[in-house]
C-alpha cells in the first residue's frame, strides 16, 4: 500500500501517471469548499484544481480517496455539514481532524473544536451517523457513514482522544529529517545518511532509533512542549 498525501493542486495533471507508476491511493488536504476562503487559507492555488484532482483520482482508481479537513473554530467550522453532505452522492471519504495548536498560545488552543462537537453537529443536522465497519487503513481515524451515502466520514482526535500509545507513524520532513512525532522537535538527519551512501542496514538502524525515541504522549493539551517549527515549515 503506497499512499500520497497532497494538497491536490496538481493531482488532475498527474493522477494517471502516478497510478501507472504504482501509487495505490491519495490523501488530499482540503480545509474549505469556498474559493475565496481557499485562497485565504492556502495562499496559493485554486480550489477548482483540487476538486478536479479528486474527481480524476477516483476515476483512475487511486482509491479510497481521503479528504482531510482540519476543523478550525470560527474559521471553517461552518463548512462541516458541507463536507459531510459531499459524502452522500460522491465517493468522498472525508476525515475531520482536530486542530493542533502548534503555537502553544491560548488563542491557538481556542481554535481546536473537539471531535465530539463535530460529530454531534453532524448527527443532529444530517444524521444519524452509522458506524462503518469497513477498514480503510491502519491509522487512528474512526469511520462512520450517513444513511445511503457512497462515501464515509472519519474522525481523528489528536487533542481530545490522543492516540500516542498506538501511533505507527514517522514523518520525513520537507528538508530530509526523520521526525518521530509531528509534535516533537526531535529529528534524525536521514538526508545526510542517504547522500553519504549509507547501507540499507545503516538506514534501518536510523529508523529504529527514531522509533525508539518516540515519546509516550504529547502535552499540547497542557499548553507545553509545543514544537518550535510550525507545520508549514515541517511539511513532508
Amino acid at each position: 500500500d503506497i499512499a500520497l498525501t497532497t494538497n491536490g493542486t496538481l493531482l488532475a495533471r498527474y493522477a494517471l501517471e502516478l497510478k501507472q507508476a504504482g501509487l495505490t491511493r491519495v490523501n488530499i488536504s482540503l480545509d474549505t469548499l469556498r474559493a475565496d476562503r481557499f485562497e485565504h487559507i492556502t495562499g496559493s492555488g485554486k480550489l477548482q484544481d483540487v476538486l478536479a484532482g479528486i474527481d480524476l483520482a477516483n476515476q483512475v482508481g487511486l482509491t479510497p480517496v481521503k479528504i482531510n479537513m482540519v476543523v478550525m473554530r470560527d474559521e471553517n467550522d461552518d463548512e462541516i455539514l458541507d463536507f459531510a453532505r459531499k459524502t452522500v452522492d460522491e465517493e468522498w471519504n472525508v476525515r475531520f481532524i482536530e486542530y493542533m495548536p502548534f503555537g502553544g498560545s491560548e488563542a491557538e488552543s481556542a481554535r481546536t473544536l473537539p471531535t465530539h462537537e463535530i460529530r454531534d453537529h453532524i448527527n443532529e443536522a444530517v444524521g444519524p451517523l452509522e458506524r462503518c465497519g469497513t477498514k480503510t487503513g491502519n491509522g487512528p481515524a474512526r469511520y462512520f457513514r450517513l444513511p445511503g451515502a457512497r462515501g464515509t466520514l472519519g474522525f481523528i482526535s489528536p487533542m481530545t482522544e490522543h492516540f500516542c500509545a498506538t501511533c505507527n507513524r514517522l514523518r520525513v520532513t520537507a528538508d530530509g529529517q526523520l521526525r518521530p512525532c509531528l509534535l516533537d522537535d526531535d529529528e534524525i538527519d536521514i538526508k545526510k545518511a542517504l547522500r553519504d551512501g549509507s547501507s540499507d542496514e545503516q538506514l534501518k538502524e536510523l529508523i529504529q532509533r527514531a522509533v525508539g525515541i518516540k515519546r509516550e504522549r504529547h502535552h499540547l493539551n497542557e499548553g507545553i512542549d509545543a514544537p518550535e517549527r510550525p507545520m508549514r515549515q515541517i511539511g513532508g
